[in-house]
């Protein structure tokens, strides 16, 4: 056999091979990535304390929040986190985990929800809040998401959200549908879910509160909608606004039937 037909036979046996050697989709690394974390992943440290806090006596009340209502009836944890956020009567107003458990906080405990919702996000009792958060979120990972749109502010909110998550502005004019509203999107080599319909399970809403591998940091929801807008050039929202939780409503509800990771793990 000649050198040159040696070289066409190594020649078409690289060819046929090509496939199987072809290297990973970015996605399926970042994938890989986050599975070889999940099994450490530090957001357990965070429903740890979480727990912790739930039963812990505190406050000027000295009192703990196994009596707070996530919408579930008086103690119920299990499966809150799916069916938030929802309308509650004795708040009159639509509420999600985060509010709803700074709302507990003031009547059963006696903390001033005003001083609460104006602390940074990772200090004082703000910290509490999202390991709380954590860990009631965790209780209810695996469960399938689904939203009530029986009260008349349940079907508001889903409709202001809507129009929230299309609206472009700030200085770029950018709206959340700018990075999550159509297919093939990405940032940073990741891919960008849309968010307009159910994305699945574990991705999008059904993925925070979730633990930031980049900045060692533990985000919930509120956090993430504020780095969004933050990324879209606009003002910080305040925490808890009708705004946000209205984004989250509307995002909750195009989850329907995803299942929860969350505490999930990001980069």
């Amino acid at each position: 056999m000649t050198k040159t037909s040696n070289l066409f036979m190594v020649l078409a046996l690289v060819t046929t091979a090509a496939p199987a050697l072809a290297q990973k989709t970015t996605s399926q690394g970042i994938d890989e990535y986050r599975a070889m974390l999940q099994d450490g992943n530090p957001a357990e440290l965070f429903e740890a304390k979480g727990e912790d806090l739930w039963k812990k006596a505190r406050g000027p009340k000295n009192a703990s929040l196994e009596e707070c209502d996530l919408g579930k009836g008086a103690g119920v944890f299990k499966g809150a986190f799916v069916e938030l956020p929802k309308y509650f009567a004795d708040t009159q107003r639509m509420q999600d985990l985060e509010s709803r458990l700074v709302s507990c906080m003031e009547t059963l405990q006696g903390f001033n929800a005003d001083e609460i919702s104006k602390t940074a996000f990772g200090r004082g009792e703000m910290a509490n809040v999202t390991a709380l958060a954590t860990w009631i979120a965790a209780e209810s990972k695996g469960q399938r998401f689904n939203l009530s749109q029986a009260h008349p502010q349940e079907k508001t909110f889903y409709e202001v959200g809507k129009r929230l998550f299309f609206l472009r502005g700030g200085t770029h004019d950018f709206s959340c549908a700018s990075c999550h509203g159509e297919e093939g999107k990405r940032i940073r080599l990741q891919d960008l879910p849309v968010l307009t319909k159910n994305p699945g399970d574990g991705v999008g809403f059904a993925a925070w509160p979730a633990y930031r591998v980049s900045n060692g940091q533990m985000w919930s929801m509120q956090l993430r909608l504020n780095d969004c807008y933050r990324q879209q050039r606009f003002p910080y929202p305040g925490f808890a606004s009708d705004a946000t939780i209205a984004l989250s409503t509307y995002l909750g509800v195009n989850a329907k039937g995803a299942a929860s990771v969350a505490p999930a793990i990001k980069r």
